[in-house]
């Protein structure tokens, strides 16, 4: 099985600590980080993905909004870099320790925040990285 993320996902889930919009959205978010912990793979795909799912039901979700697309190519471009590869919809990858290394080292250093540019948890995320992601709950086997 896979967990679909939309690609600025791919960024949020490096310094996830357990807040979110409410507590069903963080619930649905842990349980989206104890299935990454587990080993599964990530399908990527454009729009709302496994994290998005508790939004969907409000009146006017965020992430169908252009601003949040927009955050996806961003992300997909720098990660995408990073990782030495196009990323397109339908993609797997696997997250391994290593990986996920090489990607909260390039969060820290800058090298992936241009997605972030306008988010209103990017103090947050900031913070975290700062931290060494201390705190984080995605931790691999």
């Amino acid at each position: 099985m896979t967990i679909r993320l939309r690609p600025h996902h791919l960024l949020c889930v490096l310094t996830y600590v357990g807040k979110g919009y409410s507590p069903a959205f963080t619930a649905n978010y842990d349980k989206v980080i104890s299935r990454l912990a587990a080993g599964e793979g990530i399908l990527i795909q454009d729009g709302p993905d496994d994290i998005c799912q508790p939004l969907l039901a409000s009146d006017e979700p965020h992430c169908l909004l252009d601003s949040v697309v927009e955050r996806d190519a961003k992300a997909r471009h720098d990660v995408g870099h990073l990782l030495g590869r196009s990323l397109h919809a339908s993609d797997v990858v696997k997250l391994d320790n290593r990986m996920l290394g090489h990607m909260r080292e390039a969060f820290l250093n800058g090298r992936t925040r241009a997605a972030c540019s306008g988010c209103e948890w990017f103090d947050l995320c900031s913070a975290v990285s700062a931290t060494g992601y201390r705190d984080t709950r995605l931790k691999l086997s």
